[in-house]
């Protein structure tokens, strides 16, 4: 195989955005793609995650076409909603 065979998707603002989500839904224990996962969320990895979204937010401000703002303004709001979520679990099963 080489590297031709899994062309690279194009570098997009969109794709940065999606990339960064989906690190965090994954260490949320959210998604999977099909390796063997610890039942164990890594709650600050995720943190990490959402914190690097917040942080091309506020480098951004103003900047974003109306599509743009919307989808990292959407992607932070669902995951931060989803990690609380995810905290109250393992607090209340005592991990």
């Amino acid at each position: 195989m080489s590297e031709s065979d899994f062309p690279l998707p194009p570098p997009t603002f969109e794709f940065l955005v999606f990339s960064l989500k989906t690190q965090a839904e994954m260490h949320l224990g959210l998604v999977s793609f099909g390796e063997e996962t610890s039942d164990a969320p890594n709650l600050p990895a995720a943190k990490h995650a959402i914190d690097m979204l917040a942080m091309i937010t506020e480098k951004t401000r103003g900047n974003l076409v109306l599509e743009e703002q919307r989808l990292i303004e959407n992607s932070l709001t669902k995951l931060r909603f989803r990690f609380v979520q995810v905290s109250d679990s393992k607090t209340k099963t005592g991990e």
